[in-house]
């Protein structure tokens, strides 16, 4: 199943290029006792299994539109965490350490020795946002990855067991601006984590680790590969994660990038695939300083 936010809100689910509204399931999302108080995860992903027969039950009769007409939000809207995976491509970290105006050696090592890193959950957007750069003056980079999503609560858990908790997969954008701060600072600006266009369940994909994935920029290719490339397999990286913080539903992780990172300019269009999980393009949108000047 694609699932899908978009336009005001709608739960959407995405089938033959159109999205048709299941919103009506919602009536069957369990209600919390004492909304008030913090729920770690996202809601809606937490429960997505149990919501699943309303979903398809919201589908007869259902108004659609053609996806092209639809604004894509974040398929996922309160994750507790985004966790950022370095240098999982062997050429990237080639690629990264050949750039002496962008690398650092505190970067350096293999990813346990670096560890994960963290972006802050405000940086999420869906891909009809678009990116709005945040320092004009610097050099702002796109980095594609393949998105997992977890879809249950787990700490310390096994290789073995890992992907049984994922609920599904999206096209993720890791932005980062180039500097010398701290890459958790860098990578956290307001729309700097695009997710989208939408969540295939885990029960989609047969092998999540044997996808093609391709990014253009105002249609120069700058990146492909495929997700059997990375250093760290998709299961490690859940249970390496699970060692260090608790792991809710909706947390997401970015797997990351392979070779052909590049800068990005106000205009750009982003345009992503995965196969098997969609095409989705982004805009880059004027800067903070350029829109607070018109």
């Amino acid at each position: 199943m694609r699932i899908a936010l978009y336009d005001d809100g709608c739960l959407g689910v995405v089938q033959g290029g159109r999205v048709f509204d299941a919103s009506a399931a919602l009536e069957a999302l369990p209600k919390r006792a004492k909304p008030w108080l913090a729920t770690r995860g996202d809601w809606l992903i937490a429960n997505l299994v149990a919501l699943k027969p309303a979903i398809e039950g919201a589908l007869p009769g259902a108004a659609s539109k053609p996806v092209g007409e639809a604004k894509f939000l974040s398929p996922v809207q309160q994750p507790s965490k985004i966790i950022g995976v370095p240098v999982n491509y062997h050429e990237h970290v080639a690629e990264a350490e050949a750039d002496v105006q962008t690398f650092s050696d505190r970067f350096r090592g293999s990813i346990e020795q670096q560890g994960f890193f963290l972006k802050a959950v405000s940086a999420l957007v869906g891909p009809s946002e678009g990116i709005t750069l945040r320092f004009p003056d610097r050099r702002n980079d796109h980095e594609m990855e393949l998105g997992v999503v977890m879809g249950r609560t787990v700490s310390n858990i096994g290789v073995e067991e890992a992907l049984s908790a994922v609920a599904g997969y999206a096209i993720a954008l890791d932005m980062v601006v180039r500097g010398p701060e701290d890459r958790s600072l860098r990578k956290s600006g307001d729309s700097y984590a695009v997710l989208g266009p939408w969540l295939v369940t885990a029960d989609e994909i047969e092998n999540a680790e044997a996808l093609d994935f391709s990014l253009h920029v105002n249609g120069e290719l700058r990146q492909a590969s495929n997700t059997k490339n990375m250093i760290m397999k998709l299961a490690e990286q859940i249970a390496y994660a699970s060692r260090f913080y608790t792991l809710y539903p909706g947390d997401i992780i970015m797997t990351g990038t392979c070779e052909g990172v590049g800068p990005v300019k106000p205009g750009d269009i982003i345009t992503c695939r995965i196969e098997n999980i969609a095409d989705m393009s982004v805009t880059i949108h004027p800067t903070y300083a350029e829109a607070a000047s018109t």
